[in-house]
């Protein structure tokens, strides 16, 4: 199985995030050869530090990597071609792919609306003789599922059992005593947020709140939040870490904050309460997306209602939302039991690797 996979960053690290994270697993687990061409190095580097920028070719955990730059690199089409998040691919390469021959498939937006179900794996007949199959990742087994590595949960579990490892990884972070003691005699709130998140107002009633809390802020975002001790809240700033690592990080914290589309779902591994920022869109209808996901949730009305508060750009230009509430002990509880019963569920689905190797298989006859 030979495949190449484009990715076009458009937001800073989600669409290079769930590109790597499917080219890995399907390189490791489904022995797949990929050659996977992105247009912003800089970003890709962000999340594994052996990318070389200088290099327009080259091998990074055993996948060739080739800088989609202009003019694109004149290089044959393998036999499966994955347009990630349905990007336009090159022209001139686009015209070298043969009908009947090349298996195009663009990899689409993840999404938990009902048409969603009816429009996975459908193909799309051009007048060139090629045709793309959509293909939806999703959250139940009539769509193509979600990233999820082989041994992810137990991995999760066993380092949640292990309070040691998650005490000496947050201290590796650069966190300082102070932050380490608010977390010890309180809770832990991972952050990862678009500018619009209103985390101004939640900075405002941590600080007041009787439980201490240790924030983690990745450098570069939500900047107008300072860092350090303030009142009962103390702000971390953290460097960006690979992978691997922020899975770390979400499997530790008591609450996670993330955005887009990558960190979501591994939000949703975790099995920690976690707020999804979803990526805003225009005439709201990301909160069209955001619904049909809660809706398709256990959580409770409070939280659901809190989680589309956060992505409502009226609540982020006030303070009227008692963000705090959503931490209470028992609010807190409840929402954990029931973020890893979606956890839970949403693992018997087949993955997306999983999905896209067996489609592959069965249109290729093997």
């Amino acid at each position: 199985m030979r495949a190449d996979i484009f990715c076009r960053v458009v937001d800073n690290y989600g669409d290079i995030g769930v590109t790597w994270r499917l080219a890995r697993q399907l390189k490791r687990e489904c022995g797949w050869s990929i050659r996977l061409w992105v247009d912003t190095l800089e970003s890709f580097k962000k999340l594994n530090a052996n990318v070389d920028l200088s290099r327009s070719i080259q091998m990074v955990d055993d996948i060739e990597i080739v800088h989609w730059s202009h003019p694109v690199i004149d290089l044959t089409p393998h036999p499966i071609v994955i347009a990630s998040f349905s990007c336009a691919l090159p022209p001139g390469f686009q015209a070298r792919m043969l009908p009947d021959k090349t298996l195009w498939i663009n990899l689409e937006y993840l999404s938990a609306e009902a048409w969603v179900e009816g429009c996975h794996a459908l193909p799309s007949l051009r007048s060139d003789g090629l045709h793309a199959n959509f293909f939806f990742p999703g959250f139940t087994a009539k769509t193509g599922g979600l990233i999820k590595e082989s041994g992810l949960l137990a991995a999760r579990d066993a380092w949640q059992a292990d309070p040691d490892r998650q005490i000496h990884w947050i201290k590796s972070l650069g966190v300082s005593s102070e932050g380490m003691q608010a977390w010890q005699s309180g809770r832990l709130i991972s952050v990862f947020c678009y500018p619009q998140a209103p985390l101004q107002a939640c900075f405002k009633q941590l600080v007041d709140n009787k439980t201490p809390t240790l924030m983690l802020i990745p450098q570069g975002v939500a900047s107008s939040i300072p860092s350090g001790q303030h009142g009962n809240l103390h702000v971390a700033r953290i460097p960006f870490t690979s992978q691997p690592e922020y899975d770390q990080t979400l499997w530790t914290a008591d609450l996670n904050i993330v955005r887009g589309e990558d960190s979501f779902v591994r939000g949703l591994w975790a099995a920690k309460p976690c707020i999804w920022h979803i990526y805003p869109q225009t005439e709201d209808t990301h909160l069209i997306k955001l619904d049909a996901w809660l809706a398709r949730t256990t959580l409770a009305d409070s939280v659901k209602l809190g989680i589309r508060r956060w992505n409502s750009e009226d609540t982020a230009r006030s303070d009227t939302c008692t963000w705090v509430s959503l931490l209470e002990p028992a609010t807190l509880s409840t929402w954990a039991q029931e973020a890893r019963h979606i956890a839970t569920d949403l693992a018997q689905n087949p993955d997306l690797a999983y999905s896209l190797d067996l489609f592959c298989r069965l249109k290729y006859g093997l």
